[in-house]
């Protein structure tokens, strides 16, 4: 059971984590829900939903997880995390973030962009942090692409949570046709660049026919464990 609990916890801390081409990207609509299953290397343990909603000026993005099974029963409560903030042409601008795992103090940062600050908390610790341009949070970074009106071969991005923040670059890996519980979307796949001794593996797909929301996004762990969340379902 020991060792069932460390697997299960394991996939829930991937999942906190978790979080190009030209062609022109059509807005998406106001309101966007997507249902995902998340697997870990393979076996079900998890099902979510992300709902995106917008007016053209502001956003707002809630995600929620639950686990299944043996890993319900090891990881009581639920994941739920949420962004807020600002639609900017062809992007998001993030004012607040906040990630609750169960009944665990929950992991924020707070945007101020009229001060160039963001201000991150964790474990009951905060830090303030220089903000830069480009700084996402972990759900406006993957559902961003949303709003952008071409997605570029190459995308760098600062990423912040209650842990800090954090440089990466992607690459466009090639357009491919993705099968899932939801249906069969063209995607635009996204790869990160590993850099500085990380050894996680993330990549993400973009539905090109659905103004790119994200309906897939692997990661993998440098020993080779996989966390896999693929849409189930979409409704707008």
């Amino acid at each position: 059971m020991a060792r069932g609990h460390a697997r299960g916890a394991r996939a829930w801390v991937v999942l906190g984590l978790l979080t190009l081409t030209g062609i022109a990207a059509a807005a998406p609509p106001a309101r966007v829900e997507i249902r995902y299953e998340l697997t870990y290397n393979g076996t079900a343990f998890a099902e979510g939903v992300e709902v995106l909603e917008h007016d053209g000026r502001d956003y707002r993005i809630r995600s929620q997880a639950r686990g299944r099974g043996l890993f319900a029963m090891l990881n009581r409560g639920e994941v739920t995390r949420s962004s807020y903030g600002t639609v900017l042409p062809g992007r998001l601008r993030p004012h607040s973030y906040r990630d609750q795992r169960g009944d665990r103090a929950p992991e924020t940062a707070q945007f101020d962009w009229a001060k160039r600050v963001v201000v991150v908390e964790r474990r009951g610790q905060s830090r303030t942090l220089p903000a830069v341009d480009d700084m996402q949070d972990r759900l406006s970074f993957a559902w961003g692409f949303a709003f952008a009106p071409a997605i570029r071969d190459e995308v760098a991005v600062t990423i912040v949570d209650g842990r800090g923040a954090t440089r990466y670059r992607y690459r466009q890996a090639g357009s491919e046709a993705l099968t899932t519980a939801a249906g069969v979307f063209r995607t635009v796949r996204l790869v990160k660049h590993r850099e500085g001794g990380d050894e996680r593996s993330t990549e993400l797909w973009l539905a090109s026919g659905r103004a790119h929301v994200p309906v897939r996004i692997l990661v993998i762990e440098k020993d080779g464990t996989r966390v896999d969340q693929v849409a189930t379902a979409i409704k707008d």
